[in-house]
C-alpha cells in the first residue's frame, strides 16, 4: 500500500490526531498545489488543481486538525472526485 492510500485510509478513519502535516502530504500527492494567499493571508493555505480549490486553516499552536476540518477536508475531496 502506498503512502497516498494509507493516508487516504487513515483520513477516512476520521482519527482525532491526523495533522495538518499529513493533510498537506496527502493534497501534494493528489497533484494539487500550495498557494498561500499573500501576506496578508495568516494561517490560511489554498491547493489548487486545475479550477478545483481547497481552503485549510494551519492550526495553531498544534499541528492536529480540529475535527470539522477534518471532516469537511474528507467531504471535499470526496465530493471533487479525488478520493
Amino acid at each position: 500500500m502506498s503512502k497516498k492510500e494509507k493516508l487516504i485510509n487513515r483520513l477516512r478513519s476520521k482519527p482525532r490526531d491526523f495533522t495538518f502535516d499529513e493533510a498537506e502530504s496527502l493534497l501534494k500527492s493528489l497533484g494539487m498545489k500550495k498557494s498561500n494567499k499573500g501576506k496578508s493571508s495568516g494561517s490560511r493555505v489554498e491547493y489548487k488543481l486545475g479550477n478545483l480549490k481547497i481552503l485549510m486553516h494551519k492550526p495553531h499552536p498544534n499541528n492536529e486538525l480540529p475535527m470539522y476540518a477534518l471532516v469537511r477536508l474528507l467531504d471535499e475531496l470526496v465530493e471533487k472526485g479525488l478520493i
